[in-house]
């Protein structure tokens, strides 16, 4: 089928794809970021020298909980690292140990994009001879709640790789479809799970992941949170109260790109 609007005798798909590309010319790019205590690369295991996702720490009343997510959730999820801080080869505030994953219940029976936001616990380190949880190391930001459109967000992610930097933005969302939406370029693969923190009259708080629609976004520089409602607060409280049993990711669909 053809369409003539804008450009006479050009098919609708090379129509998109040629507004696609003129838009993102026009989208500014991600800077770098020296990195944010509350915010680090999620490995998929200890052995792993790659970082695929991108985790933060979230305040809770066990101070050990971390929102990514859930695409980026494997199995149970225990075994998984988060590396709060991470510049390079630098890991200022250390490694910690995920053992838990709570997720929404539309992701655990059918990967609906709408609840593709996971809650993490990790295990307490000894420091200084003294048990430490994580939020005592690094802070937390609190858990707000979807953003609406014209709502500014600061959203910060690890590029997926093994020593590389975070990329940070700070831009205005708007609603694709019912998903929360920003432009900025820069945000590629392992940018997943990234947060997006807005500053309220409680504080910074994590309105939003990159996550949702397409995983994320099918191009660099367009990318989509799941909405942070009710389902996706009750798998919060049930990850900071430790509450058993915990949940298993399904396997990993496409992403429909």
């Amino acid at each position: 089928m053809l369409i003539v609007s804008g450009a006479i005798g050009l098919p609708a798909v090379a129509l998109a794809v040629t507004l696609s590309v003129a838009r993102a010319d026009r989208i500014r790019p991600a800077a770098p970021s020296n990195g944010i205590p509350q915010v680090g690369a999620l490995y998929p295991n200890a052995r792993s020298a790659a970082h695929g996702c991108t985790a933060s720490v979230v305040h809770s009343r066990s101070g050990n909980t971390l929102i990514t997510a859930a695409h980026c959730v494997i199995g149970d999820g225990r075994g998984m690292v988060f590396v709060p801080g991470q510049r390079g080869a630098r890991t200022p505030y250390g490694r910690w140990t995920v053992t838990a994953a709570y997720l929404e219940p539309g992701w655990r029976s059918s990967s609906d994009p709408h609840a593709d936001v996971a809650f993490l616990t990790v295990a307490a380190r000894m420091i200084r001879g003294h048990r430490t949880e994580i939020e005592q190391v690094t802070g937390a930001y609190g858990l707000g709640s979807t953003p609406g459109r014209g709502q500014r967000v600061a959203v910060t992610g690890y590029p997926a790789g093994t020593a590389n930097a975070p990329v940070t933005c700070r831009t205005k969302v708007y609603i694709t479809s019912g998903f929360p939406s920003f432009d900025c370029r820069g945000f590629v693969g392992g940018t997943s799970g990234s947060p997006w923190v807005r500053v309220t009259r409680r504080g910074p708080q994590i309105v939003g992941v990159i996550g949702g629609l397409n995983q994320g976004g099918c191009h660099d520089y367009t990318s989509y949170s799941s909405p942070l409602a009710g389902q996706a607060a009750a798998a919060y409280r049930r990850a900071s109260a430790g509450a058993r049993p915990a949940d298993v990711a399904p396997p990993l669909r496409g992403d429909g790109c």
